[in-house]
């Protein structure tokens, strides 16, 4: 018999599209991250597998008994001072019931091999005040909050940031 708990981190696929969207504005709301200046907005976020195509973007998805559970990825750190050596950790979101199983840090991981392959050297992230877990989960794996906001991300709501060399 199988084990009930396998999960498998895939890449994100069309099909995935509809759940991954979902799982982002249900998590950015139950957060109080759901007003202008959150990437609850994004074009992006209906087409997550459309979006991170591309040898510089990737986006994984967690899957469990075929439901997908949450995700998360990355891509160049937009805007006019951004260098090239830098990305940004984007949407890293779970269902309440695919959290404390160690699926963050398993993803996070992968994530950061991805991005290191891709010929990044930094990764950026920015979130909110009220995603007190996924903050200890950047600290364990090495990022550093810093002071203010880079790039041109659009999420002038986010009020925590973070960066690690890679």
């Amino acid at each position: 018999m199988p084990d009930a708990e396998v999960f498998v981190l895939r890449p994100i696929r069309p099909a995935d599209d509809a759940a991954m969207a979902a799982i982002i504005r249900a998590v950015m709301t139950e957060h109080g991250a759901s007003g202008a200046g959150f990437a609850i907005h994004d074009a992006e976020v209906d087409h997550m597998s459309a979006a991170y195509r591309g040898d510089r973007a990737r986006y994984f998805v967690v899957e469990h008994g075929g439901t997908v559970l949450g995700g998360g990825g990355f891509a160049p750190l937009a805007g006019p001072d951004a260098d090239r050596t830098t990305c940004e950790l984007r949407k890293m979101y779970f269902r309440p019931e695919a959290r404390g199983k160690g699926l963050g840090r398993n993803l996070l991981a992968l994530l950061l091999d991805e991005m290191r392959q891709a010929g990044f050297r930094r990764c950026y992230l920015e979130t909110f005040r009220t995603m007190q877990q996924a903050q200890k989960l950047y600290r364990a794996a090495g990022f550093r909050p810093q002071c203010s906001a880079e790039g041109a991300t659009g999420h002038h709501g986010c009020d925590t940031f973070y960066a690690m060399v890679l």
